[in-house]
């Protein structure tokens, strides 16, 4: 080979070699973004949860008038000082959450793959993340309406929605369907909280380990049977063709009170759900999170 081309051939060598460095300091750089947006979400979301769990266990002794649920969380946030400061920085981490949970369900980052299983799984994650977005646009809202009411307009809604969806033909037997749906939801977590081995998605040492992932556990079953309440009263409502007896989720929790030994059960489901939240704090710190192998970072 001429020595002009063995020099041409080198430098080219070099250049890739240059840019190829370049996209994978890139790619690092990105993946130290979605690292950081994701473990921010699971503390808006770990936010969340333990404050729901106070709000419930107040109310289960009478400390509160607040109503429990995410919606009453934000309104409660609203109320502090500082309160937009708060709302502010819950709504970035709850979009972030949504985010990670896109990279998740679309990307999978969780390298699940794509059997039934996986997919059951990662389409619970989309469902999640739809979740998460409807309440940090809620959040949001109010930043925009500092004298509303999100929890009063929450029932409201939905007991709207429910009339719309009765006025359709087989109408209360699509509502009573949408509790059955509630209702699986529930027992998903519950079988989750039971058979996941949380361990698995965290890095850290044993000793750590072996401390909060029972943690997972309860606040997973926790979480699953405090959709019971909820399923049980959209079920009711459908086959009582009554659209008024539809509430929220934390008005369904509520409802629990009025039953014998009520108040215990209640601070059941309060600590149950501290422990979730608890839960998504540790999984901010010590979850694996790894950039999805099919998203293109160059």
């Amino acid at each position: 080979m001429p020595p002009m081309d063995i020099r041409w051939a080198e430098h080219r060598i070099e250049k890739l070699g240059k840019e190829a460095r370049r996209l994978w300091r890139r790619r690092s750089d990105l993946s130290s973004v979605f690292e950081a947006l994701a473990r921010f979400g699971y503390g808006a979301r770990g936010f969340v949860y333990v404050s729901i769990g106070v709000i419930l266990m107040m109310t289960a002794h009478d400390l509160t008038s607040q109503t429990a649920g995410s919606t009453g969380v934000v309104e409660t946030l609203a109320r502090q000082p500082f309160g937009r400061v708060w709302l502010t920085a819950l709504g970035i981490g709850l979009w972030a959450f949504v985010l990670w949970r896109v990279l998740q369900s679309v990307f999978d980052a969780d390298n699940e793959g794509r059997d039934l299983a996986a997919i059951g799984k990662r389409a619970g994650q989309a469902i999640s993340g739809l979740v998460y977005g409807l309440l940090a646009s809620t959040v949001f809202e109010l930043l925009d309406e500092v004298n509303s009411n999100p929890t009063a307009s929450d029932v409201s809604e939905n007991q709207e929605k429910a009339r719309a969806l009765m006025e359709l033909p087989f109408g209360q037997a699509m509502l009573v369907g949408v509790g059955l749906v509630i209702l699986s939801v529930g027992i998903g977590n519950v079988v989750r909280g039971i058979r996941n081995d949380f361990g698995r998605d965290l890095r850290c040492s044993e000793s750590i380990c072996k401390r909060v992932v029972p943690l997972g556990h309860i606040g997973y079953v926790a979480r699953g049977l405090a959709y019971f309440p909820l399923a049980g009263l959209v079920m009711l409502a459908g086959f009582r063709d009554r659209a008024s007896e539809i509430t929220s989720f934390g008005g369904a929790l509520e409802s629990v009170e009025t039953l014998p030994a009520g108040p215990w059960l209640l601070s059941a489901a309060a600590l149950g759900l501290m422990a979730f939240g608890a839960y998504a704090f540790v999984e901010g710190r010590f979850r694996r999170i790894r950039p999805p192998r099919d998203l293109d970072l160059t």
